[in-house]
């Protein structure tokens, strides 16, 4: 198999079949099949075109890109004219969306993946947010059993569901021993058959609520892909592509779409240990922009939020029904063309059902209050200030009695902006917070909270916990880096130094007890943070995280306005 990268933003699709041409005689060379694939990943529900002058998200570099107005234009635009051609994505289409698709759950990012003609996804981890069954109804459609407000989600009529197909060949129900969606799918070409397995990263569990997905099975990658590929095989379709919600990151990051300077991360390990059967693997989950071989196969990923398509063109032998040439491009979906007129009609069609409530001011910010300062050491404006509006929602004997509360930096999705006016909106608040989790309150003894802490690092993670203004502490560095080499927390040693922990100005006292309060991902063991699961004499609040984030806020719209917490509750030393 000969393989192409481009090397620029322009698109490159000659060297392959410019080789093959010279390889085998003309007459043998007509009757080859080729076949287009334009892969994206990470679309997360973005509609709507950010600002490139507001946010990294709105651009590729310095050039703005994205909105689904603009990403219909280029994938028609691509496949006119093209007589073989697919739509595939490597997951998390949905979830962790902003406000406009969030609030009718993801259901206007249906209807517009559906227009623009996706055909085949992989499941992601965020396909996961709101459980097995509401993935379920993603799709086979139905109505939601909690409608979103303003309008009912069957109002107009029952939501259809998906017309592309979700693919799970590493998701199995514990109950009936079968994978939730189907594996693979096979798509025929002038007569040529390539098969499509469809995978999200085995972690899937420990970055999505554990409540939703106790009957679901995780499996490893590679081993899935290498059943499904011989399955494949047996049924004698020779060319196998893998959409795969699980990447790498590229080190250092480049700003070039079709590089790959030393690829690390999990996809490396993944693709390694995958049959030679497999000949293209298109991933996601990173949020990356790579275009790279490992182990002689393609690898490509395509950034996030619709900015970045990757084209790819597979010549197909008809003598061995295998892929013979593989050409791949990632370019920007740039704002220079038109907007498709049927993705502007629905975008606005949902914009003005969701602005009765989305406009509704909700608080007052002195200045910009943002979601990472130093991530790696637990600094965190944002999440410091929904740790705290947590708290005081919980902190009475009515709502959980709490002492302090803890929030996972992953949860916080979008920052605070001051601009214009410092007046934050319902829906500017719900982009910070757009999972719908609930608030819970356990009971905790001291102890158990050093081993809550303790999980920030061991076992090969690092994911430390945003406190409310309650809890103070110092860890050492050098300690934590000896945690997550670990084999397993039990035997991690305590990066914290627990002299230094003050819980309400008072040292913690290991033997009595103290009530928590996180989301309820979180409680349920989510992020890995097995030890919270420890806790006991739960009680949830009645409604959602980002309500406790309004509460708090509110005494702002008549009062003084709140600015960022300052930076100071999680310190370090060497």
């Amino acid at each position: 198999m000969q393989i192409s990268h481009a090397r620029s933003g322009a698109r490159i699709l000659g060297l392959a079949l410019a080789a093959l041409a010279i390889a085998v005689p003309a007459a043998q060379a007509k009757k080859d099949v080729k076949v287009q694939l334009l892969g994206f990943n990470d679309f997360h529900g973005q509609l709507e075109a950010l600002d490139p002058a507001a946010t990294s998200s709105g651009r590729v570099g310095s050039v703005p890109a994205g909105g689904a107005e603009y990403f219909a234009t280029h994938v028609r635009a691509a496949e006119k004219g093209v007589k073989n051609s697919l739509v595939v994505a490597a997951g998390d289409n949905i979830g962790a969306s902003p406000f406009t698709s969030a609030l009718f759950h993801d259901e206007p990012t249906i209807e517009a993946l559906n227009k623009i003609g996706l055909d085949i996804t992989s499941v992601g981890n965020h396909e996961f947010d709101e459980g097995e069954t509401e993935l379920l109804r993603m799709q086979n459609g139905g109505c939601h059993p909690n409608p979103a407000p303003p309008s009912q989600t069957c109002a107009n009529g029952r939501f259809e569901g998906a017309k592309f197909r979700f693919l799970a060949a590493n998701v199995v129900q514990r109950d009936s021993g079968k994978t939730l969606f189907k594996p693979y799918t096979i798509r025929k070409f002038q007569g040529e058959r390539i098969g499509f397995i469809g995978m999200t990263l085995e972690g899937t569990p420990d970055i999505v609520s554990p409540s939703g997905i106790t009957n679901l099975r995780f499996l490893d990658e590679a081993d899935t892909a290498n059943k499904y590929a011989a399955e494949l095989r047996r049924k004698g379709v020779k060319a196998i592509v893998v959409l795969l919600h699980e990447g790498g990151a590229e080190s250092p990051l480049t700003a070039a779409l079709n590089d790959c300077n030393n690829l690390t991360g999990p996809i490396n390990d993944i693709v390694n240990r995958t049959t030679d059967a497999v000949d293209l693997f298109i991933t996601g989950h990173t949020h990356q922009e790579y275009n790279c071989v490992i182990d002689g196969r393609p690898v490509s990923s395509a950034f996030s939020l619709g900015r970045v398509l990757t084209d790819i063109d597979l010549t197909i032998d008809r003598k061995s029904g295998d892929v013979d040439s593989v050409s791949v491009n990632n370019e920007i979906v740039t704002r220079d063309v038109p907007k498709a007129a049927d993705m502007t009609t629905l975008i606005t069609r949902y914009q003005n059902l969701a602005a009765p409530i989305a406009n509704v001011p909700v608080g007052r910010i002195t200045a910009d209050i943002v979601r990472e300062s130093a991530p790696a050491v637990g600094k965190n404006a944002l999440g410091y200030l929904i740790a705290d509006a947590q708290l005081a929602d919980t902190d009475d004997a009515d709502r959980g009695d709490a002492d302090l509360a803890l929030m996972n930096p992953g949860g916080v999705r979008a920052n605070l902006g001051f601009a214009p006016d410092g007046v934050v909106t319902y829906g500017e608040a719900f982009a910070v917070q757009p999972f719908n989790n609930i608030v819970a309150t356990q009971t905790f003894t001291g102890a158990q909270l050093l081993e809550v802490l303790k999980d920030q690092w061991c076992a090969g993670t690092t994911n430390i916990l945003l406190p409310s203004s309650t809890l103070t502490y110092t860890y050492d560095k050098s300690v934590a880096l000896q945690a997550a080499a670990a084999d397993s927390c039990a035997v991690a040693p305590q990066p914290v130094d627990v002299a230094s922990i003050r819980i309400a100005g008072a040292p913690i006292d290991t033997a009595r007890t103290y009530r928590v309060t996180t989301n309820n991902f979180l409680a349920d063991g989510g992020d890995s943070f097995q030890s919270l699961r420890a806790g006991t004499n739960r009680t949830l609040l009645d409604d959602f995280d980002i309500d406790s984030l309004v509460r708090y806020l509110e005494p702002t719209l008549t009062g003084a306005p709140i600015g960022p917490p300052a930076l100071d509750r999680v310190n370090n030393v060497d």
